[in-house]
């Protein structure tokens, strides 16, 4: 099985250059992502009781909670009126997010996927695993945040905190990773693609600043991932538009 499968990939290193589809299927998974992350935006508590202006919000906060204070700043104490609004409003985002996980796997998956069929490069391959990996993170970190809530919720202190910033720290990374890949391979592909793919590079370094202290870089998580991923809507954009239009793949852009 293993033997076949790695002489169907060296196929498809030799074979002619050629349009691919999975730019549709790409651009389909971006738009869908973007139009439901803006949604979900809305979903989420828009500020917390007391946070750190750092972590942008309330939903980076806590996912890097480390103590009952910090779930305190959050959602604020007993006392306060807005406590339920903000527990109710965080549950049902992160219940939602779940959706929001298969949509960005799906996208950035894909274009790993498209990127490879046009430029045949073996890491490509392997890196539409990334968005995966880090997707089922989430759905980890997501059930850890529903045991720390429900734990809060009660008054009580939830073990779970404890294992929070493992998945959380991986998934970052993984996303992080995925628009490096992303971007090399932009750079692969003609002189303006290079320079976005270049920057789309740099934007995943505060991903390692956010997680050393979060308190004050957890904000630049957004649009760190934001760099990587409208790069990758931008070449799936032109690349739906070079199969359906023109019949040709987007690599060609290097002889134009």
């Amino acid at each position: 099985m293993i033997g076949g499968l790695q002489q169907w990939i060296e196929a498809q290193r030799e074979r002619p250059p050629a349009p691919t589809r999975w730019w549709l299927v790409t651009f389909g998974f971006g738009i869908a992502t973007l139009l439901f992350g803006l949604y979900l935006t809305q979903v989420f508590p828009p500020t917390g009781h007391d946070i750190a202006p750092g972590y942008g919000p309330p939903v980076l906060a806590f996912e890097f909670a480390g103590s009952q204070a910090d779930l305190e700043g959050i959602f604020g104490f007993f006392t306060d009126p807005q406590q339920v609004t903000r527990l109710a409003a965080m549950r049902t985002g992160n219940e939602q997010d779940y959706i929001y996980m298969l949509l960005y796997a799906g996208f950035l998956a894909s274009g790993c996927l498209a990127l490879w069929r046009e430029l045949r490069l073996r890491p490509l391959l392997a890196a539409a695993a990334l968005p995966v990996a880090a997707a089922l993170c989430d759905a980890y970190e997501n059930w850890l945040l529903f045991d720390i809530q429900a734990a809060f919720t009660l008054g009580d202190y939830s073990p779970a905190m404890a294992s929070l910033p493992y998945p959380v720290a991986v998934k970052f990374l993984l996303l992080a990773a995925t628009n490096v890949v992303i971007g090399a391979a932009a750079t692969q592909l003609g002189r303006w693609w290079a320079l976005f793919g270049t920057v789309a590079i740099l934007a995943a370094i505060p991903t390692v600043m956010a997680l050393i202290t979060p308190a004050a870089f957890a904000w630049a998580l957004v649009p760190s991932a934001a760099a990587g991923w409208l790069l990758l809507l931008a070449l799936a954009a032109v690349g739906s538009w070079r199969v359906l239009a023109r019949k040709q793949p987007l690599v060609d852009l290097t002889h134009t």
